[in-house]
């Protein structure tokens, strides 16, 4: 295991190791209950989907783990299902065999531009400034997560804001049942709750008792917290010990429900008619194009926020990166890793697969390499037979994790010359819209965008790296067709 992993190179144990992979899962486990539910939606058995999303990440993770030995773990993408159930399927029509299909073929344009040495160009093309911004803009962004996950901020809306209620146009004298998607425009105002919530005030209790423990250099923190904050939920009624009774009927009903999903992305009513109508291959382009662009610049931005952070990326693997040909670096064998896991999701039954920034949490907690993406892998398999055991870890539990490893990616501000207008607005831009727009290859748009036009007004537009403004108009692009779909 020492030789494999190479643990005392890279500075850490098996037992660290552990405990990181342990902390990766608790804080992204919620994926396997909310996928089934975002997706199921689109009239895909909940079960089958519940499965896919298991078996994507599991062997995602494995392949980021055994393969690039790097401590990341993947599952399908919030934001990505979301976008694949209301945009996809509800606003454009396809149905979800052909929603699989089209993140089947994402999947295939990733592995290309990822053989080809387009994504690792990409990363190369970005100045430090943007790097160091990115890195702790996904400080802003995980820490978010965290506020929002602890349920700490409320947000309202007047009825003149809501613009779509299910996918569909609002009506203010409308009747709406089963409501599961809420569209405002910006007249939703955010506020700190009251704390009158049981599930915030055990988030709180769980910030507290892991900044006790940090500050105390506890070992096994993050860890530690996650379980003593599960434990106090208990007397508080967040934590539901009735769920932990389980089914083997439901086990079996999963597998058989599977077999609707997988394959279904080949079948007559996926790729096989998602070309039958000419008219809706622009259309079909389009979508791929948008599912794309996302997906490759959420794991970029993953990728140099986390590593550049933890040094698990080293200088010595940024030039190998930059020289190599093949996949001689940690970061070429991670953005493999990433490319085929969608198109493996894809097969089974389920959205784009992709590099969680959650695995910030394992990386906090001292993991350093594929032993920490194997453990968690691991754990995700278990939970095909124990999911119930992972479901009573509640959010609030979670989400002080999250909180507290986004304070700590945001060092990687002090390395930006905030009194340079030129490097502090595109840096304020790709770090803040993170967290404002909920999406990292948003954030890394802004930042593209201002640096490039910064550079314009400047009359320096030849000092920018022309993947970059190559990369800068594929957002304007995407932002464009992204209007004209919606």
């Amino acid at each position: 295991m020492e030789k494999y992993f190479k643990l005392k190179e890279n500075g850490t144990n098996v037992s660290t190791e552990i405990f990181a992979g342990l902390t990766t899962f608790f804080a992204m486990s919620y994926i396997i209950f909310v996928n089934p539910a975002i997706l199921s939606a689109t009239g895909m058995p909940s079960q089958a989907v519940f499965l896919s999303t298991i078996i994507a990440s599991v062997i995602g993770t494995l392949i980021m783990g055994l393969f690039a030995n790097v401590p990341y773990a993947q599952a399908p993408g919030m934001g990505l299902n979301a976008f694949f159930t209301y945009t996809v399927v509800f606003a454009l029509g396809f149905s979800w065999e052909q929603a699989l299909a089209l993140v089947f073929i994402c999947g295939l344009l990733n592995i290309f531009i990822t053989v080809t040495k387009i994504r690792k160009s990409i990363i190369k093309s970005i100045p430090e400034s943007l790097q160091n911004a990115i890195s702790g803009g996904i400080g802003i962004f995980i820490a978010y997560i965290g506020i929002k996950g602890a349920e700490m901020v409320q947000f309202t809306s007047e009825s003149a804001n809501i613009i779509s209620v299910n996918g569909q146009t609002f009506a203010a004298d409308g009747t709406y049942s089963s409501i599961f998607s809420v569209v405002t425009n910006g007249g939703i105002i955010p506020a700190l709750v009251d704390f009158t919530n049981p599930a915030t005030q055990l988030a709180l209790i769980g910030l507290v008792i892991l900044v006790f423990l940090l500050v105390m250099n506890a070992k096994g923190a993050i860890l530690i917290s996650i379980v003593a904050t599960t434990l106090i939920g208990i007397p508080f009624g967040v934590v539901n010990l009735s769920s932990l009774s389980m089914s083997s009927n439901s086990i079996t009903s999963s597998f058989a429900d599977l077999g609707t999903t997988f394959g279904a992305a080949f079948g007559p009513k996926g790729m096989q008619s998602l070309f039958s109508d000419p008219s809706r291959i622009p259309l079909v382009l389009m979508t791929i194009f948008a599912f794309s662009l996302s997906d490759t610049f959420d794991t970029i931005g993953t990728f140099i926020g986390t590593g550049r952070r933890s040094g698990i990326f080293s200088e010595e693997d940024q030039k190998s990166l930059e020289t190599s040909t093949g996949f001689k670096s940690k970061m070429d064998k991670a953005l493999f890793a990433d490319a085929i896991a969608t198109s493996i999701g894809a097969i089974f039954g389920t959205s784009n697969t992709t590099t969680y920034v959650e695995s910030a949490a394992g990386i906090g907690a001292g993991g350093r390499t594929g032993l920490t993406s194997v453990v968690t892998a691991l754990l995700f398999l278990l939970c095909i037979l124990i999911a119930p055991i992972a479901g009573i870890v509640p959010t609030a539990a979670t989400s002080p994790v999250l909180i507290i490893v986004g304070v700590m990616m945001m060092s990687s501000f002090t390395k930006i010359n905030w009194e340079d207008l030129e490097e502090a607005i595109p840096a304020f831009f790709a770090s803040v819209f993170m967290g404002f727009s909920y999406s990292i290859s948003y954030g890394i748009a802004a930042g593209f965008i201002f640096y490039c036009l910064i550079k314009l007004i400047k009359g320096q537009i030849k000092e920018v790296h022309p993947i970059l403004i190559v990369s800068t108009l594929l957002f304007i692009a995407n932002f464009v067709i992204l209007a004209i779909i919606n």
